[in-house]
């Protein structure tokens, strides 16, 4: 199975980049006088200004190295930055983006790797779709440095983590880069400088080939945690990588044996079919009697539209579990608080179904893509953690899920959305659902159809009692 994408890092991979001292007390007064502009007036020397904003971008990047969240430039600078100091925050909030950009123009020297250009388009005349993912504060830095290059046009998609929300390593934003460019992610390289972010985010997405390209510059952090397919010193000997990977498969089960009808592809809903929920709802509702609250109304009508917003991504995940509070009469701040961390444990009480590991890991071995279509509330990185606590996080070539994309199942567009992130027709993928809705969506559009855990009323073309039952399917032997 060859490379059908190409995703670089940024900073430290397209472009080297470096700073002094000297260099950011001399952008410190470009970005007091943004600062004065919308009325927030430091009593600081510009020294001291520049250890004020180094402390709280230390404080901001420890966290989110911990938690792989990209926060909005306007909290980075109140929570973090100007916590503390007493700002007008609706001025702050108006030009939170500017400083955030400023900061990441000016507080470095950056230049292009001087053979970016030849490289990008000897890949572009090989077939190959370009991108780029990186881990980055501001939303312009990027595209703006890029058009200075005269390299912009060469990617689609540019994923940055200040718009996604997510950070590398995790593999959530390597996922959605891939389903953006239409690629499975067992199809795509990924090359950057750092191990920890970089190669381990591609490992842990599935990615084909991590590369790392050495880059001179001490961030202070350890860099470890995987080991790269490669490591390169000149983005010209990733030419040669690509050529061999350009080569026809020797070794692959599947394409060996394809015909217009094989079965290329097995597609998964996830709950209730890869994984269950033992104890739903008791520890809410032990919850609210506690509080004396009515239990008997359900609000079914109520919680149906929340749950049609959440899934379609209308409102968040914390929108809706709020919501739901609010239905049942928890108004009181610290009950809320309660309730909401009761909410997540449940949902967090995830188990999967015996023989799923196994069955996953033995149908990837024979060469099946493997994706999921999920209608959820939950963004894509808490289901990937789920799977990746129990040695399932790299199978998938393809997460579609609800809340990102806008619309349901049964709905033709969302079975549609992953086969052509596969490449594939829909006679050429097998639907594996318990909902008789879902099964009846993926047959209207042509895909085959496995029944497990199922509705009384499902139709499909075969139905299984334990999940490992999937190895014997006539069409997927």
């Amino acid at each position: 199975m060859t490379i059908q994408a190409v995703f670089f890092d940024m900073g430290g991979t397209i472009e080297t980049f470096n700073y002094t001292r000297a260099l950011r007390l001399g952008a410190i007064p470009g970005l007091r006088q943004l600062l004065v502009s919308v009325g927030i007036g430091l009593p600081l020397q510009d020294d001291q200004l520049l250890d004020v904003i180094s402390d709280g971008l230390r404080r901001y990047h420890q966290w989110r190295m911990q938690t792989l969240v990209e926060l909005p430039t306007f909290q980075i600078w109140r929570e973090y930055i100007l916590a503390g100091y007493p700002v007008d925050l609706d001025g702050l909030e108006s030009v939170a983006e500017e400083l955030a950009l400023y900061i990441e123009t000016r507080f470095y020297r950056r230049a292009m790797r001087p053979e970016i250009p030849t490289v990008l388009e000897t890949i572009r005349q090989m077939g190959l779709k370009i991108g780029l993912i990186s881990n980055v504060s501001s939303r312009g830095q990027v595209p703006i440095n890029l058009k200075q290059y005269g390299i912009y046009h060469y990617f689609d998609p540019i994923v940055l983590s200040s718009e996604y929300g997510q950070r590398k390593p995790g593999p959530a934003i390597f996922y959605y880069a891939a389903r953006l460019a239409n690629v499975p992610t067992s199809q795509c390289l990924y090359v950057g400088d750092r191990i920890a972010r970089d190669v381990l985010g591609a490992r842990r997405a599935g990615y084909r080939l991590a590369i790392q390209i050495r880059h001179d510059y001490e961030h202070g952090e350890q860099d470890e945690g995987a080991i790269p397919d490669a490591v390169i010193d000149q983005m010209t000997e990733l030419l040669d990588i690509l050529r061999v990977e350009a080569q026809p498969p020797v070794s692959d089960p599947v394409s060996v044996i394809s015909t217009p009808d094989t079965t290329r592809a097995i597609l998964f809903d996830a709950g209730d079919v890869l994984s269950f929920r033992p104890n739903r709802g008791c520890k809410f509702a032990a919850f609210l009697k506690e509080l004396s609250l009515d239990t008997e109304k359900n609000h079914l009508a109520e919680k149906r539209t929340l749950t049609e917003q959440a899934f379609v991504g209308q409102i968040t995940q914390m929108q809706y579990r709020q919501a739901i509070l609010r239905l049942y009469g928890v108004t009181q701040p610290e009950q809320i608080a309660r309730g909401l961390s009761i909410l997540d444990d449940e949902d967090n009480d995830v188990h999967f179904f015996a023989g799923v590991s196994q069955t996953l890991k033995t149908l990837k071995q024979k060469g099946y893509l493997l994706g999921i279509i999920t209608d959820t509330a939950n963004p894509v990185y808490i289901k990937l953690n789920w799977f990746e606590k129990n040695g399932m996080g790299a199978v998938w070539d393809s997460i579609i899920s609800s809340h990102e994309i806008g619309m349901r199942k049964p709905c033709p567009a969302i079975y549609h959305a992953a086969l052509r992130q596969l490449g594939l027709r829909p006679g050429q993928s097998v639907f594996v659902g318990h909902k008789a809705s879902e099964l009846a969506g993926a047959r209207a559009v042509g895909m085959k159809t496995v029944a497990f855990n199922f509705d009384p009323e499902a139709q499909a073309d075969f139905y299984i009692e334990r999940f490992a039952d999937l190895l014997t399917i006539p069409f997927m032997l």
